[in-house]
C-alpha cells in the first residue's frame, strides 16, 4: 500500500472494511476494500470468487471496476482497489421526506437490470443485491461487493444463510440451499419498492417473521410451489391460508407499469419470476430503450463504400420485444445451454485466474504483435518445377449473403 495514502474510512462489514485512498501515482481517489482474512499464498487470492467475478465482468458501465489487487505475502493482507463512488442507494434515500421522481427511479432500475443481465449472461449470480451494494456516481449506477457471488452452473445446495434477510427470496428461506440466479431478481424487486416508497418491502425480524411478512402481502403460495420447496427441505412446513393484502395498496402512487414490473420480480415461484433480460424488455423501460437505441445510432460510424453494393437487412439491428410478447427464459439448465454457448462460460466453476507471484497485481498488458514478414522466392529447383501442376486458375462465383446470416 506504499503507493496509496489513507484519507478516511468509508464503512466496515463482517469480512472487510472500506477505506478512501488517494493514489500517489495519479492523484485520483479510490475505494480500497481491505480484507480482514489473511491469505497464505497467491493461489488463495486467485481462488477468491470476488476477484474472479470482477475480472470476468469488467469492463461494464454498471459493474464496479476493479482498479488493482494488492497482496502482501509477508503479512498475508489483501486489498482490492476499486473506483470511488459518491454514495450507495441506501444513503441516497435515507432521511428523505419525499420519494424520488419516477423518472429517476426508472433510470436507476434500468441500469440495475442491465448489470444483472450482464452478470447472469456471464454465468454469475450475486446473492446479495441490496441498497448498500448498489452504488451511485453522477446518476450512473454500478453494482458492487461480489464477495457472495456464485457460478450459475455450479450445483446446489448452496449456503443457506446468504443475502441480507429483508431481500432474501422465499426459496432461500424455505429450502436447504436450493436456489438459483432468480434470487437476484427478487432482491431487485425489493430494492425497486424501497426506492419508490422509502420503506423496505419485507422487514422481517427473523426468518419466520420474514416469511410471515411476505405472506401478509403476497399471500401463501400455491400448493405446487410449496411441494417443490418441500422436496429440498429436510423438515416439513405447512402455512395457514392467507390471501395477502397485495402490492396494489402499497404501490398506489406508482404507475401501472411499475407495479407490473414489481409483481413480476417478486413472484413467489422462482420459475414464474421474470429474468433480468426479460425485465429490460418490459414496457416500464420503453423510454430508456428508445434513448439507448438513439444514442447507439448517433455514435455509429458511417461507412461509404468505394463502389455501391446492394446490402440486405442488417442482422445485428436493435430489436425491441413487443409488449405482451412472451419472452423465452434467458438461462437454462447447464446441459441444455453448454452446446450452444461460445467460450468457456459453461464451466461448473469460475476459471482459475493466472496471476504472477508479485506483490501488486495489475491487468496484464501483452506485447504488441509483430507483423509477419513473407519473402518471395523467385528461384526454384528443377525438381520443384517438375512438381508444379499444370492447372488453369479459375475464379469462384460470388456467393450472395442471405439476410440474417452472420
Amino acid at each position: 500500500m506504499k503507493n496509496y495514502k489513507t484519507v478516511g474510512k468509508i464503512g466496515e462489514g463482517t469480512f472487510s472494511e472500506v477505506m478512501k485512498m488517494r493514489s500517489l501515482k495519479d492523484g485520483n481517489y479510490y475505494a480500497c476494500k481491505q480484507m480482514k482474512q489473511h491469505f497464505g499464498s497467491i493461489e488463495q487470492v486467485n481462488n477468491l470468487r470476488e476477484i474472479q467475478a470482477l475480472r470476468r465482468l469488467n469492463p461494464h458501465p454498471n459493474i464496479l471496476p476493479l482498479h488493482e489487487v494488492i497482496f502482501d505475502r509477508h503479512s498475508g493482507s489483501l486489498a482490492l482497489v476499486c473506483e470511488l463512488m459518491d454514495m450507495n442507494i441506501y444513503e441516497l434515500i435515507r432521511g428523505r421526506r419525499h420519494p424520488l421522481s419516477e423518472k429517476k427511479i426508472v433510470h436507476y432500475m434500468y441500469q440495475l437490470c442491465k448489470s444483472l443481465d450482464h452478470m447472469h449472461r456471464n454465468g454469475i449470480f450475486h446473492r446479495d443485491v441490496k441498497p448498500e451494494n448498489i452504488l451511485i456516481k453522477q446518476d450512473v449506477l454500478k453494482l458492487g461487493d461480489f464477495g457472495s457471488c456464485r457460478s450459475v452452473y455450479s450445483r446446489p445446495p448452496y449456503t443457506e444463510y446468504i443475502s441480507t434477510r429483508w431481500y432474501r427470496a422465499p426459496e432461500c428461506l424455505l429450502t436447504d440451499g436450493f436456489y438459483s440466479y432468480k434470487m437476484d431478481l427478487w432482491s431487485a424487486g425489493c430494492v425497486l419498492y424501497e426506492i419508490a416508497s422509502l420503506e423496505p418491502l419485507f422487514p422481517g425480524d427473523n426468518e419466520l417473521d420474514q416469511i410471515s411478512k411476505i405472506h401478509d402481502v403476497i399471500g401463501t403460495p400455491a400448493q405446487k410451489t410449496l411441494t417443490k420447496f418441500k422436496q429440498s427441505r429436510a423438515m416439513s412446513f405447512d402455512f395457514p391460508f392467507k390471501k395477502g393484502s397485495g402490492l396494489s395498496l402499497l404501490t398506489s402512487r406508482l404507475s401501472a407499469q411499475c407495479h407490473s414490473l414489481l409483481c413480476s420480480m417478486v413472484a413467489y415461484d422462482p420459475d414464474e419470476r421474470i429474468t433480468a433480460h426479460q425485465a429490460l424488455q418490459h414496457p416500464y423501460f420503453q423510454e430508456q430503450r428508445a434513448a439507448e437505441k438513439q444514442a447507439l445510432g448517433s455514435h455509429r460510424p458511417t461507412y461509404f463504400p468505394e463502389h455501391s453494393v446492394a446490402l440486405g437487412p442488417a442482422s445485428n439491428s436493435w430489436c425491441v420485444a413487443q409488449e405482451g410478447r412472451k419472452q423465452k427464459p434467458l438461462l437454462r439448465r447447464a446441459e441444455d445451454w453448454c452446446p450452444q454457448r461460445r467460450g468457456p462460460a459453461c464451466l461448473m466453476e469460475l476459471p482459475q485466474l493466472k496471476v504472477a507471484s508479485v506483490t501488486t497485481l495489475r491487468p496484464r498488458k501483452g506485447p504488441a504483435l509483430q507483423p509477419l514478414m513473407c519473402r518471395r522466392v523467385n528461384k526454384k529447383t528443377e525438381s520443384q518445377k517438375d512438381l508444379e501442376p499444370s492447372l488453369k486458375p479459375y475464379r469462384l462465383p460470388t456467393i450472395e449473403r442471405r439476410a440474417g446470416g452472420g
